[in-house]
């Protein structure tokens, strides 16, 4: 995704852009298609309250710089209750189409397995990096690779949902329309269903990790048995929290814990686990999910799976403009750089492409305020966080600049929330106005 809103925005000032990528000649764990911009994940933009949401505020700041990623989240939403959430080929087709029109465009088939020696480069190689260019990577950098572990939630066909036990609810009802109200199907558990659920988890297959890999985990992407892991009480105060909905069908009877579907195409025959990305291998999935209300007899689309990831110790290798510090003519967007999820990855390849754009056109394109999210983004991997700790960040509040006469704690967080979100909403007009010489195409 970095690499195509990366394109999307070079192209936009005017720039002829090539766009290399190796799928389909050379695979991935994760992708199935050839598509620009495939989810390979969940199909969820995650909350899109511009107010009150640091990554709902990241999807308004998208929109106004006219992001393509956006965009076409937009045109192929599906009701998430208060989320963004998109029918993922709809999606990453419309995508790689919109690219491929572009007359500035094209699109070249084929891996890179070294950097260039010359020219203007972005490096977005999304949640994997092929072997031979993450070992040139690897030498140039002159540090050995990060790397963690990223699990696949697992999908459903709705079919084989048993309705006569699920109900549709978002959680708290969240939503402006009756559809947004009912996004999610939730599957309610009683104690001793929890307690068994749990016990299969711990006792399941497992994925075993190759030799010399280790399983650094994100923290905002565990596998469920590793949360299990951490405790029996873990997964109730996480994906599987009972809070906010009602059993339609037995109300007086509150669940003691609750694993949510979403819908995960326009059509709605598919919906995704949310929050049970797992390492479990695919047998012990299948008996496993089955332990679930209402999934009795569900048939799986899409089991789920772990594959590596990696990324740069940024703030020790990228300058503030995203250039690699040994070789300035190389940028690099995205998962790689070290944030989390798909629109951080996809605001980092924004701003790589303003910034190489403007490059090539002979200016200089300051990054954004820390004040926005963006430029909170971008501070964070490139100088902000520390090198020795560096670990994968989704955008969050934390990462902003604090705000002066507002209140601490959980009774001012709502006012604390509405006051970065102004600020940025300010800041980062008055940047995009600033900057749009520098980007005259546009």
């Amino acid at each position: 995704m970095a690499g195509s809103e990366a394109a999307w925005q070079a192209a936009r000032a005017g720039v002829r852009v090539v766009i290399h990528e190796m799928r389909p000649d050379v695979g991935t764990f994760a992708h199935k298609t050839g598509d620009l911009a495939e989810m390979v994940c969940s199909n969820s933009f995650r909350s899109d309250d511009d107010e009150q949401n640091a990554v709902g505020l990241l999807h308004w700041e998208m929109r106004q710089a006219g992001g393509l990623i956006m965009e076409m989240a937009d045109r192929h939403s599906l009701p998430a209750g208060g989320a963004l959430a998109v029918d993922r080929d709809g999606f990453s087709a419309a995508v790689t189409e919109r690219l491929r029109a572009h007359p500035l465009v094209r699109v070249e088939g084929g891996e890179i397995t070294a950097l260039p020696e010359a020219g203007h480069w972005i490096i977005a190689t999304g949640p994997l990096t092929s072997e031979g260019l993450g070992q040139a990577i690897a030498a140039e950098t002159g540090a050995e690779a990060l790397a963690f572990f990223d699990a696949i939630a697992p999908i459903v066909y709705a079919e084989s949902i048993d309705m006569g036990t699920v109900w549709a609810q978002s959680r708290y009802d969240k939503g402006e329309t009756d559809e947004e109200r009912k996004a999610y199907l939730n599957c309610p558990m009683d104690k001793v269903q929890y307690e068994a659920f749990i016990d299969a988890l711990l006792a399941a297959d497992k994925t075993e990790f190759h030799e010399g890999e280790t399983a650094g985990y994100f923290d905002g992407c565990l596998p469920i048995e590793v949360m299990a892991e951490r405790g029996r009480e873990t997964l109730r105060h996480g994906p599987m929290k009972p809070v906010g909905l009602t059993n339609a069908h037995r109300p007086e009877d509150k669940p003691y814990a609750v694993v949510q579907l979403r819908r995960d195409n326009a059509l709605g025959t598919l919906f995704n686990i949310v929050g049970f990305q797992t390492k479990m291998k695919y047998g012990a999935q299948t008996e496993v999910f089955r332990m679930i209300p209402g999934l009795e007899n569900a048939s799986f689309a899409r089991l789920g799976g772990i594959h590596r990831n990696t990324f740069l110790n940024s703030p020790t290798l990228l300058d503030d403009r995203m250039r690699l510090r040994s070789r300035p003519h190389i940028r690099f967007a995205g998962q790689i750089t070290g944030v989390e999820g798909y629109v951080e990855s996809s605001a980092m390849g924004l701003l790589a492409g303003r910034m190489a754009a403007a490059e090539i056109l002979g200016r200089d394109l300051p990054p954004p305020p820390p004040e926005t999210a963006m430029g909170a983004l971008i501070h964070h991997i490139t100088g902000g966080a520390e090198a020795k700790t560096f670990q994968p960040m989704n955008v969050n509040f934390g990462l902003f600049p604090p705000l002066d006469g507002v209140r601490g704690g959980r009774k001012g967080r709502k006012d604390r929330y509405k006051g970065y979100t102004d600020r940025a909403k300010e800041l980062w007009t008055a940047w995009l106005a600033e900057t749009r010489a520098d980007l005259a195409a546009e």
